[in-house]
Parts: C-alpha cells; structure tokens; sequence
C-alpha cells in the first residue's frame, strides 16, 4: 500500500449503501428456496427477489381490516348454515343392542 492513503476518516460497512433494504442472515428450509430459485430461473429475476415480493404480497393481505364487503359475504355464507343447526333438532341416539333385547353381549 502506498503511504499517500488517508483512512484516519473512513468508515467500515458497505461501500454502497441500500436505500430501504437490509442484508439479513435466514435460514430457510431447502424445499422452500430450491422452489424459489427454480421460479426465478424461470421468471428471469432473481429468487431474493422474488421471496421479498412474496412476502411483501403476504403482509398487504394478512393486515386488511374487515371491509363491508367482506362482511356480508361471510355472512351470507354463515348465517344460513347457522340457522339449520338451530332449526333442527339434535340427532335422537339410536339405543344400543343390549338396551333392545335387555341382555348383554358377551
């Protein structure tokens, strides 16, 4: 190294920063990122990619609030169901051998 170099400034980390992204270390199982790789090679992009766009779609739909819409037609869905149960009365046992003949098996 030559003695004109000035590092009494320097900074350790990466020589060029991510703006809103983060290296992370993971352990994912085999099965998931060999499907994920074998999906990239195919879409042409790559698989971190596309695992970050995966998980990126998940979390929009795991944390939608309950919209009307939604509501009615769980509803439209449930509550008929729900209705039978209460209309109809609960399945009489059928007795057993040893109550209809009065003697057991033996």
């Amino acid at each position: 190294m030559r003695p004109g170099y000035d590092f009494s400034k320097a900074k350790r980390g990466a020589v060029i920063p991510q703006k809103g992204k983060t290296r992370i270390s993971i352990f994912i199982d085999n099965a998931i990122l060999a499907e994920f790789r074998a999906r990239a090679e195919k879409a042409g992009t790559g698989y971190q990619t596309m695992m970050n766009e995966a998980l990126r779609a998940y979390l929009s739909q795991v944390d939608q609030p309950v919209t009307e819409e939604v509501l009615r037609h769980v509803l439209r869905q449930e509550i008929p169901e729900y209705l039978k149960t209460l209309k109809s009365p609960p399945a009489a046992q059928a007795p057993s051998s040893a109550t209809r003949t009065g003697r057991r098996r033996g």
